[in-house]
């Protein structure tokens, strides 16, 4: 009994010392895909996260508080991320939450985190929704839209005489899909269904049969530009059938709107080739421009920690923890409403050019990448065979983004309010 009782007061004593108890820890949650079709893209997420982590702490962390990653596996279902979002604030405290990999999940676990009062950073959430009818105060996007990336693409298409061909689109049947379909189309002056047709493919739990269907009807319509708009192991899935089928030298070009590095690896360097998207960041960008040095460090310590180079979502994740530590540190303070302040229209470099968040919607304004995947040959010279992209355009971050009279309008036709709200 003595014992035991001597057990108890020293675990008494090591709970009063500990940091957790003197608030020397702040919990920050990672909700993102470990499983499912976008896992590989959370990983990339993860890794980073996890190297920015180390970094902060080893400099003392933020507000003399360590960051404490808590994280949830949304398995790119909405339902999912509700739960996870209202878990990591209710029960594990977290005063941020970041991720993403699907748009419907990023919507859904900000609209959790507004009603509790927190941030949410969306690390990869491509949907005009996200900060556009579906924006709020409390939702940040790092990366881009699909606005962004049509934009850019489109500008690209039109300088070199193909958007008066007909295209066809094979569209993932969820809000990210359907708004970048739609934005695409607007750009593309391709508006006319009865010439440029789509087909709807489920989300999640597309089949070969639905991929097969499509790819089917892609042969009797004989468009000459292909846009893809999946994303991850659907997007590598749909390209893979189509190599396997012998269509891909039926058209003039393939698009996959937005891009990712861990798209083209899953596919493989003889898939991906000659396929052109947009993105908002790849890791050759830094070492393009010499004066993006915090670009090169990242994919440098990237590199010697996982063996592979970053992706756009890792860089998005590293740079949104290195964000919310300087706006937590300008405001001086954790709470909410101050670090909004400390964000809104600040500009920040992180691993390019500089980059801003707009007050007016809370989207990070910034450059955008249109690229076209490397031949077979050239991406296996590479260490990781993972050279894959070549940079062809890029729209600086002012004409990309979405003017703020016709962002207004957007809300206001939703029902919206035409300023974010708390």
């Amino acid at each position: 009994m003595k014992c035991f009782k001597w057990i108890l007061i020293q675990i008494i004593i090591l709970s009063l010392f500990s940091p957790i108890c003197w608030g020397k820890v702040v919990n920050i949650g990672l909700n993102y895909p470990q499983t499912g079709p976008y896992s590989i893209q959370g990983k990339a997420q993860y890794n980073a996260a996890m190297l920015a982590i180390e970094e902060i702490n080893n400099k003392g962390g933020i507000l003399n508080r360590k960051i404490n990653l808590i994280t949830r596996d949304t398995q790119s279902k909405p339902a999912v991320s509700r739960k996870n979002v209202m878990e990591m604030i209710d029960k594990k405290r977290c005063e941020m939450i970041f991720g993403g990999s699907s748009s419907a999940v990023a919507i859904e676990g900000g609209k959790v985190a507004k009603s509790r009062g927190k941030l949410y950073f969306g690390t990869l959430t491509y949907s005009n929704a996200t900060t556009g009818t579906e924006g709020h105060k409390y939702m940040f996007r790092e990366c881009y839209n699909s606005w962004m990336a049509a934009n850019a693409l489109s500008s690209y298409l039109m300088d070199n005489k193909l958007t008066s061909k007909k295209f066809f689109y094979i569209t993932a049947n969820y809000t990210w899909g359907k708004t970048t379909e739609k934005s695409i189309r607007n750009f593309s002056k391709t508006t006319n269904e009865k010439r440029h047709k789509r087909f709807y493919t489920p989300f999640p739990g597309a089949t070969y049969k639905d991929f097969s269907n499509a790819l089917a009807l892609a042969r009797v319509i004989k468009p000459q530009v292909l846009v893809l708009v999946l994303f991850g192991r659907d997007m590598a899935r749909a390209l893979t059938m189509l190599e396997e089928m012998g269509l891909k030298k039926n058209f003039q070009a393939i698009l996959v709107p937005n891009l990712t590095l861990g798209m083209a690896v899953s596919a493989g360097p003889k898939v991906m080739e000659d396929v052109i998207g947009a993105l908002p960041w790849c890791w050759k960008v830094p070492f393009e421009n010499k004066k993006y040095t915090k670009g090169k460090e990242f994919v440098t310590k990237y590199v010697n920690k996982y063996y592979s180079y970053p992706s756009s979502s890792a860089g998005s994740a590293y740079t949104i923890l290195y964000e919310y530590k300087s706006a937590v540190e300008r405001a001086g303070t954790f709470d909410t409403k101050a670090v909004i302040k400390a964000l809104e229209n600040h500009k920040y470099v992180s691993l390019k050019d500089e980059q801003q968040w707009r007050a007016l919607d809370h989207q990070s304004q910034q450059t955008v990448y249109v690229v076209k995947c490397k031949k077979a040959e050239e991406v296996t010279k590479n260490k990781f065979k993972q050279d894959y992209f070549k940079i062809l355009y890029s729209m600086p971050g002012e004409k990309a983004t979405r003017d703020p009279a016709s962002w207004k309008q957007l809300r206001i036709n939703a029902g919206k309010q035409p300023e974010l709200e708390y």
